[in-house]
């Protein structure tokens, strides 16, 4: 077990290594003048040159790599070009909007899919049916388009949800868990949709084996059978599918963030990326990148636990 998670993080560092320097270069290497955002059009050239010199901007970027690299291992991801505020500053502050949107999404996600695509599989007919096509359903409409949905009609029309903005739990949990309503709600219709239909299937597969007639076979109940046999073999699948759901979250809500002004990493990426803001842009890629490994190796030594024909040594 220790020596499968040793592999897993020293393969998931490497896929850091690789990641961010991709992102580095690539930002470099972007047609952008970060000193002219900056200082703004009116600036005199040598007032340009001199900030590109204060930033380190006119050393050969291979340089500049590697000393953002040694000061990265070591947890210093720098300071914003435009704010002066520490990277790991801002994104200890904005990281816990972003995580718990995801996470209360994955949460109502796994739990509304497993029901539906559990009955879905079990029972058939009608609700197979209506499964299946919310399934396309989910792949076909983008969940901004639920979110504008979500906001013309709960906040604008009906003035029952708050349109935009985020209050912390700490200060206020109503109004908390009024601001997280409408872009949970825009993302878990999306996710259920296509959720269920991929849990319904693994269950339908699980349903077809032989050693669930046996288990019948024996006189168990479907319940029982159902509950204690099926479920767990099905498992797997299921986290894989919602694994894959959160970390395409952790990218999806860099739209939702946007159209409910939800001061998250989503958010702010897409700030630094618009101005040139590259250290920002770089503690996100490497914040992301660190949450999806922890995500995947939290999803491999669980299914290892749920099923013992894929237990890891």
């Amino acid at each position: 077990m220790f020596a499968f998670i040793a592999r897993r993080l020293g393969s998931g560092a490497l896929l850091l290594l690789v990641i961010s320097s991709l992102a580095y270069f690539l930002m470099f290497f972007s047609p952008s003048n970060i000193a002219i955002n900056l200082l703004g059009d009116a600036a005199t050239p040598e007032q340009l040159v001199a900030k590109e010199i204060e930033l380190g901007l006119d050393r050969p970027i291979l340089d500049r790599y590697l000393e953002w690299l040694g000061s990265a291992v070591t947890g210093d991801l720098g300071t914003s070009w435009f704010s002066s505020e520490p990277i790991v500053q801002a994104l200890l502050s904005r990281l816990p909007v972003t995580l718990t949107l995801v996470s209360v999404t994955i949460l109502l996600t796994a739990l509304v899919a497993t029901i539906l695509g559990t009955a879905a599989a079990v029972r058939g007919g009608v609700i197979d049916r209506i499964v299946q096509v919310l399934g396309v359903a989910g792949f076909a409409i983008p969940n901004f388009v639920i979110a504008i949905f979500l906001v013309t009609v709960f906040a604008i029309q009906l003035y029952l949800l708050p349109a935009t903005g985020w209050v912390p739990l700490e200060q206020d949990p109503s109004l908390w868990l009024q601001s997280l309503i409408l872009p949970v709600s825009a993302l878990v219709l999306g996710s259920v949709a296509s959720s269920s239909a991929q849990i319904r299937s693994a269950v339908k597969a699980v349903l077809e084996k032989d050693w669930v007639r046996t288990l019948r076979a024996r006189g168990l109940s479907e319940r029982e059978i159902l509950l204690k046999h099926v479920l767990r073999a099905a498992a797997p699948a299921g986290l894989t599918i919602l694994s894959l759901q959160f970390v395409g979250m952790l990218g999806g809500t860099v739209i939702i963030e946007q159209i409910f002004a939800l001061p998250g990493v989503g958010f702010l990426a897409l700030q630094s990326t618009g101005i040139g803001d590259t250290p920002v842009v770089m503690g996100v890629v490497v914040v992301t990148v660190v949450v999806v490994i922890l995500v995947n190796l939290l999803v491999d030594l669980a299914n290892g636990w749920l099923n013992p024909k894929v237990r890891v040594k």
